[in-house]
């Protein structure tokens, strides 16, 4: 079991933001920007690459939530950037896929 999954199932609490079904959103508590929330699909996908044909769906739903979750934190007229790290020189620090929101600043390019 992953630390999201903890996190989902309530066993490390979290600043939630939004849940349906499919994925859990929560407050970074490490956060890169004023606004910095985490959408983690409730399945355990290691990373985007691992996610199958079968995933289809639920990435999409994935990045539409995103997009609804910055919305309802008012980052859709300033911008926002969504980052989705994949492995070790991706960046990424724990295996289930996860989307970062990140707002409520400018963002620098290239992302580093």
């Amino acid at each position: 079991m992953t630390l999201f999954s903890k996190i989902i199932n309530g066993d490390i609490p979290s600043d939630k933001v939004y849940e349906d079904q499919e994925c859990y959103a929560f407050r970074d508590i490490n956060p890169q920007a004023p606004v910095h929330i985490l959408v983690v699909p409730r399945k355990e996908i290691p990373n985007v690459g691992a996610a199958g044909k079968d995933e289809k769906m639920l990435l999409g739903h994935l990045l539409s939530t995103a997009a609804e979750i910055a919305a309802s934190q008012g980052l859709a007229d300033s911008g926002y950037r969504l980052v989705i790290n994949t492995g070790a020189d991706g960046g990424q620090t724990v295996d289930h896929l996860h989307i970062h929101i990140l707002g409520g600043r400018p963002m620098a390019w290239p992302p580093g």
